[in-house]
């Protein structure tokens, strides 16, 4: 077992990942995945000719870095099984990063989080403004659209395919094939290039997509974007 020698603690270690995919994607996708088992502080994944491969996700609870361990050992991540165990040290994630104990690197790094947490929000405030109010006032797991929203989702009658709203600016297709390929009798992700912010998610059949609905209903893919998930019109 992979983790039988390191005792628990917040910090995961990933390996065997998809070395082809971008590191900002890889980032938003491994935050995507695993933020459903807890609070996460920090994710690390960098293109180092050493580190290339590996990545480091960082929870405020030691109770949600077990839980991901022990469910998502082997788990097909951009058509790779993931490899996961405790990090050696509970700082390995920086550590690892920053490669000696630089003070400058670290310096660097901080300004580097406060830069990508800016362009974050930045971005969320773009792709709410895109969306409308429509996706603003989406904060509960039956709070589709104001007003007629909640109505319109009552008439539309369980099948195979879900429709999700409230999006954030950069998802992927492939983020979302991560997320919703745990459930069982899923089959494909269509987004929509011309309306940024939804998707449409196909199951094998409206028990199927009902448990992925249930399950991922106001799922923060960013704190600022709970996802509003409701059957597809047809």
């Amino acid at each position: 077992m992979l983790t039988a020698d390191i005792p628990p603690n917040q910090t995961i270690y990933i390996k065997n990942l998809n070395e082809k995919v971008k590191k900002e994607e890889l980032r938003r996708s491994l935050y995507c995945l695993f933020s459903q088992y807890g609070r996460i502080l920090d994710v690390v994944a960098l293109k180092t000719q050493k580190l290339r491969g590996q990545a480091w996700v960082c929870f405020s609870e030691v109770t949600a870095a077990s839980n991901a361990v022990r469910q998502m050992q082997g788990f097909p991540f951009y058509d790779k099984p993931m490899r996961i165990q405790y990090a050696k040290t509970k700082s390995d994630c920086l550590v690892e990063a920053e490669g000696v104990y630089d003070p400058n690197a670290k310096k660097k790094k901080k300004q580097e989080e406060k830069a990508e947490r800016k362009r974050r929000v930045e971005e969320a405030q773009q792709s709410a403004t895109a969306n409308g109010s429509t996706a603003d006032n989406n904060r509960g797991p039956t709070s589709f659209r104001p007003g007629s929203g909640g109505g319109e989702h009552e008439t539309i009658p369980p099948n195979n395919i879900l429709f999700i709203q409230n999006l954030p600016h950069g998802t992927t297709s492939m983020m979302l094939h991560v997320l919703f390929q745990q459930y069982p009798g899923f089959k494909e992700v269509r987004m929509v290039e011309a309306k940024p912010g939804i998707a449409f998610v196909e199951f094998d059949d409206d028990v199927q997509s009902s448990m992925a609905m249930q399950a991922l209903q106001g799922f923060k893919i960013t704190p600022q974007n709970p996802m509003a998930i409701s059957f597809a019109k047809k």
